[in-house]
This record gives C-alpha cells, structure tokens and sequence, in this order.
C-alpha cells in the first residue's frame, strides 16, 4: 500500500475445509484488512507466485511485497506472519525463528497438513465459490 501499510497475499488448498476455516478465522481477525487471501486453484494464482502445483497442496503461503523484493514463506512460519499480521503484532515471527521453536511448529504443522483431509473443517472454498477454483 502506497502509505506504508504492510499487505500480505495467503494462498491456501480451496479443496481443503481445515485450510479454509483457517483462511476465514484469519480474515475474520484481519480487522485492517492486511491479508489478501488466494485458493491456489484460483486461475493465474500458482503463476502469479511462482508456485508448482505440488507445493501449493504441501503448505500454505504467505508472501509479502512485489517482485524480485518480495518475501515469501511457508507452512508454519506463513501461518505465523499472517497472524501477525491480522493481530498487529511482531510477536509470532520472532517467536518461530527462535532456536527449537520453528522445528516443533513445523513439526506440528506437517502433521496438520498430512491429516488435514481427516479433520474437521468448513465447507471447502472451491465448494463455496465455484467459478473461483477454475477446473
């Protein structure tokens, strides 16, 4: 944004209900409006971050910025800088890079994400918004 204001792009698996309830929780926390939020089965979205499909469906994403500047990250560390974001704290990032921390979320991330098809979630989003997930 042109005043200085912090946007992240999340992209998430649109098939999958735990990953959209997640996406819905966040934006429903993201009172600043900081979170832009992008199924990976959105036509152009895979392109327009550089991602493969495999990739998508592995982790959740989280980029910040434009161009060859842009951050991106993954997994738990993307979950962990679109919290911050929403809440408006500087807490949750710092908090995963500290030693042994960032290893337990991954950890716990990984089994979410391996399990996910098997937990509870909402309606998936491509469920919901079909002409947003292309084919």
């Amino acid at each position: 944004m042109a005043d200085g204001t912090v946007v992240l792009d999340v992209v998430f698996d649109g098939r999958c209900g735990v990953c959209t309830r997640a996406a819905a929780w966040l934006e429903r926390r993201d009172r600043r409006g900081r979170l832009r939020l992008h199924p990976s089965q959105r036509p152009g979205v895979l392109e327009r971050f550089g991602l493969s499909e495999a990739a998508a469906q592995e982790a959740a994403w989280v980029f910040e910025g434009e161009g060859p500047a842009a951050r991106s990250y993954r997994g738990a560390a993307a979950v962990s800088r679109a919290l911050d974001t929403a809440f408006g704290l500087r807490l949750l990032l710092p908090l995963y890079r500290l030693p042994g921390v960032g290893w337990a979320e991954d950890l716990a991330y990984r089994w979410v994400a391996e399990n996910r098809r098997r937990l509870p979630g909402a309606t998936p989003w491509c469920e919901t918004h079909p002409g947003d997930c292309g084919k």
